[in-house]
């Protein structure tokens, strides 16, 4: 359950940094809700799956699922370019977070 968590939460991760960029000002409530939901949703859930994880493999986790998650929604709402390097680099992020499982068992 703590792994489903931690990968919920990583992609929570992807909804405040999404909202984060689109604050411009006191007048984005939406966007700032989004965002203080967003960070309350993500941090809670990692908070959570460490207690049954361990600290860098979850954290690791997190980052590379939010990060995969974010650029993935930028790529698809055209907001960056899709690129084979950044699609390589992605992977390689993601290999060397299964990697850190493996090595952690």
């Amino acid at each position: 359950m703590a792994w489903i968590v931690l990968i919920l939460s990583g992609m929570f991760e992807a909804v405040w940094a999404t909202a984060l960029g689109k604050i411009e000002g006191p007048q984005s409530v939406g966007a700032i809700t989004a965002f203080v939901l967003g960070s309350a949703v993500s941090l809670g859930g990692l908070w959570w799956a460490m207690k049954d994880l361990p600290t860098g493999t979850a954290y690791a986790v997190w980052v590379a699922v939010g990060a995969s998650t974010t650029v993935a929604y930028a790529v698809a709402t055209g907001e960056e370019p899709f690129s084979i390097a950044k699609l390589l680099l992605l992977l390689g992020l993601i290999g060397c977070v299964i990697g850190l499982k493996v090595v952690d068992g």
